[in-house]
């Protein structure tokens, strides 16, 4: 989430320096792009009980629009510059409609795997390409930095109106209806941008980077593979095995071409700059602490206590509400306060909510236990996610901002990436270990030790859920599976509070003051 290159240049000739219909377009942007992201969460549990999805199927389905994003941010935040933003934003916003029109007629797990890729495949178009169009018309440090306010209160804008979608069609229609209404918002969003958005480029010294486009993908893609599928098929199972040595392949192969590359996707120079650095790590791990906690909120609402989709959602409004709220603040915070205070408090505001969400027992199936720890995960992802945003775009010389921009969406988007799919392997790994101890201790009949472990086996402890729940002869079985699951999600929260923690020490002991626009030093 950093800012973008040059101003239009009609901003140069002393015109308008940000046009009110490109700063519609790129907020709508922005907005529907997150919304996409975050609507499969509120559905969940009703995609366990409809869908029937095993073992870390549940998992893909976040990440299955998660991965084009992490993997393909720095390409388009790349053709941003080459072939204008404006196309980007109407061509994502339209990518992202028909990959909503795919997971509305999915019959099963597979096809909405295919219409999440499709939308995120557009929403990694979006995500930088609307900050790049919005901060390519600032006209001054301060309005790149109201804007960067405004852009991240629309991310979370987003955030906070997904859950309302899918808790309202969920509740009264069916979780069909949640990717119908993003179809209209992505289509709306195209629309918007093809009529009123101003184009804006920055191809000065950037050309298509194949060897590095190739490489980061891969080895990104290779890497989220395995974290999902190493705990489920096992870390020495071969197509893991694999997975771990193209990872590595991958991003060295990347490193080496862009070292060579006379027209870098990333400028690894950008590394030097201190500041930029650490926001980059900090961006990361934050992000991944963040989205674990929602992954892992989602899951204890919906597919472990089984709740109603609204109470999911009332979950992701705290988590994303109160950035809305704290808009007028957050703007004050970021020309007031140094940025490793803002961060460092913020992170500490997720940890201290996600070792809070830990100790709450997964039997209380009632929601006030709640409120409290994920307001504090909500306040403090409110100000970090801004501030981050702000200490990456002033870390670097206005010229290099398009690249910094999409790096740091890379970052960001990789760290949420990461959010699901570790806490999901985590949590599921220690629920199965958990199950099978409790149910070997317990004093079952043998017949139904046998089912639950056949069940285990074939599904998973997710599974061992939803049949015990649904089928009275399995019933006894029931509150073990829920029992082990709520260890597993509780090992999640605390994970993610460690991450948040080790964030937060690193931003208060590592940067230092307000970060200054360096020139990078070229490498090699």
């Amino acid at each position: 989430m950093a800012t973008p290159t040059h101003a239009p240049a009609r901003a140069a000739q002393g015109g308008p320096a940000l046009r009110r219909g490109t700063l519609v377009a790129g907020l709508l942007a922005v907005c529907t792009a997150q919304i996409g992201l975050a609507i499969p969460a509120t559905l969940n549990g009703l995609f366990q009980s409809q869908l029937h999805p095993v073992g870390s199927q549940l998992t893909w389905i976040s990440d299955a629009f998660l991965l084009p994003v992490a993997v393909l941010e720095l390409t388009f935040g790349l053709l941003g510059d080459l072939l204008g933003r404006k196309r980007l934003l109407v061509g994502g916003a339209a990518l992202l409609a028909v990959g909503e029109i795919v997971s509305t007629t999915a019959n099963g797990i597979h096809q909405l795997w295919v219409g999440q890729a499709l939308a995120g495949l557009g929403a990694a178009a979006l995500f930088p390409t609307s900050l790049a169009i919005l901060a390519a018309g600032a006209a001054s440090t301060a309005q790149r930095a109201k804007v960067v306010a405004l852009w991240a209160a629309l991310l979370s804008t987003g955030g906070f109106v997904a859950p309302l979608i899918g808790g309202i069609t969920a509740t009264y229609g069916s979780w069909r209806w949640a990717f119908v209404v993003v179809t209209l918002i992505g289509a709306a969003s195209a629309l918007t941008s093809a009529l009123f958005a101003d184009e804006s480029r920055a191809p000065e010294g950037r050309s298509l980077d194949l060897p590095g486009q190739l490489t980061i993908g891969v080895g990104l893609f290779a890497l989220l593979y395995a974290i999902i599928q190493g705990p489920e098929d096992g870390w020495t199972a071969t197509p893991v095995l694999i997975a771990l040595a193209l990872a590595v392949l991958g991003l060295v192969g990347f490193v080496a071409a862009e070292l060579r590359s006379s027209s870098p996707l990333l400028r690894l120079d950008l590394f030097r700059n201190r500041s930029f650095a650490v926001a980059s790590v900090i961006t990361v791990v934050g992000m991944f602490s963040f989205l674990g906690t929602a992954y892992s909120v989602s899951i204890r609402l919906g597919p472990v206590q089984e709740l109603p989709p609204m109470r999911t959602a009332l979950a992701f409004l705290l988590l994303n509400g109160i950035a809305l709220a704290m808009l007028p603040v957050t703007h004050r915070l970021l020309n007031a306060v140094a940025p490793r205070l803002l961060l460092g408090s913020g992170l500490l505001l997720i940890a201290a909510g996600n070792y809070w969400a830990a100790a709450l027992p997964v039997h209380d199936h009632s929601f006030l236990p709640l409120i409290a720890p994920l307001a504090l995960v909500g306040l403090g992802f409110a100000v970090t996610v801004s501030s981050v945003t702000a200490t990456a775009v002033t870390t670097v010389p206005p010229h290099l901002a398009g690249m910094a921009s999409a790096t740091t969406n890379l970052l960001r988007d990789f760290g949420f990436t990461l959010g699901p799919a570790v806490i999901g392997a985590i949590a599921l790994s220690r629920a199965g270990d958990r199950f099978t101890s409790t149910l070997g201790a317990s004093d079952l009949p043998g017949p139904l030790k046998g089912a639950g472990t056949a069940i285990l086996e074939e599904g998973g402890p997710l599974a061992v859920n939803g049949a015990s729940a649904a089928s009275p002869k399995l019933s006894a079985l029931h509150p073990l599976a829920e029992s082990a699951l709520g260890t597993g999600y509780s090992l999640g929260f605390v994970v993610c509070g460690c991450a948040a923690l080790f964030a937060a020490l690193l931003a208060l002991l590592a940067l230092r003051g307000r970060a200054a626009a360096e020139e990078p030093t070229p490498v090699g």
